[in-house]
């Protein structure tokens, strides 16, 4: 098979599996970047921090520490906590990656949560090159992420006089939908155990700490109880 072959059949493959979480991305994209600019960024700002950046979460965060006090140690370590766990997924797919050659810069880079998903799940038919396929995953999403923040940016300018209070959320909205989701699919699976608990340690660090410093205890406590779980209670998660 000829390589434009190859390329072609691997995004014939690719498209379906991407382009509907190409969508979710466009529509937060479309909250971040109009979030972004209510916040008095300018309009390159958002657009270049999801070319750069390309962290969902991490860019909702890094608006507000652009517009707070410079702390770099606190911005370090928040990243960490948040995007921690790509350490992980950079292990874990390291054996699918080190053969592709050159796509592997651009592959590394646009790991994301659901790019790591699609990637490590897919069974590929035997005419399906596994490179192409995983680099189509890859810019198809990062494009429809990029796209949906300059949407959203376009829109929040020509909206400057409109009240854009509260489209913050829509962050939390999404992770309070995965989880609820999660915890809906995984009634009898080990899942289901973990994510009880975080509710219960982050609802109770809540009430003991206030809604500005429970989220760091809360993180840490429930890595330190993943842990002992994983180690001496025999609990794991396939």
């Amino acid at each position: 098979m000829s390589k434009h072959s190859l390329v072609g059949r691997a995004f014939t493959y690719a498209f379906p599996l991407a382009a509907p979480i190409g969508l979710s991305f466009v529509a937060l994209g479309l909250a971040l970047g109009m979030y972004a600019i209510s916040q008095g960024l300018p309009l390159w700002m958002p657009i270049l921090m999801a070319s750069l950046i390309y962290a969902g979460a991490m860019e909702f965060i890094t608006v507000g520490l652009l517009l707070s006090p410079f702390d770099p140690l606190g911005a370090l370590v928040l990243t960490l906590m948040v995007n921690g766990r790509h350490i992980f997924y950079g292990v874990s797919i390291l054996e699918r990656y080190q053969h592709l050659g050159w796509k592997r810069l651009p592959l590394i880079g646009g790991l994301v949560d659901e790019s790591f998903a699609i990637n490590v799940s897919v069974s590929l038919p035997d005419d399906v090159d596994e490179g192409w396929f995983y680099l189509h995953v890859t810019w198809l999403l990062y494009l429809s992420w990029i796209f949906g923040v300059l949407m959203g940016s376009l829109l929040a300018t020509a909206l400057a006089g409109c009240n854009m209070h509260g489209i913050e959320f829509v962050l939390a909205a999404l992770f309070i939908s995965i989880f609820v989701d999660m915890m809906r699919s995984n009634r009898t699976n080990k899942r289901f155990q973990f994510g009880a608990m975080g509710f219960l340690v982050s609802l109770v660090a809540l009430v003991f700490l206030g809604p500005k410093s429970f989220a760091l205890p809360a993180i840490f406590l429930m890595v330190a109880y993943c842990f002992v779980a994983y180690k001496w209670g025999g609990v794991h998660i396939d």
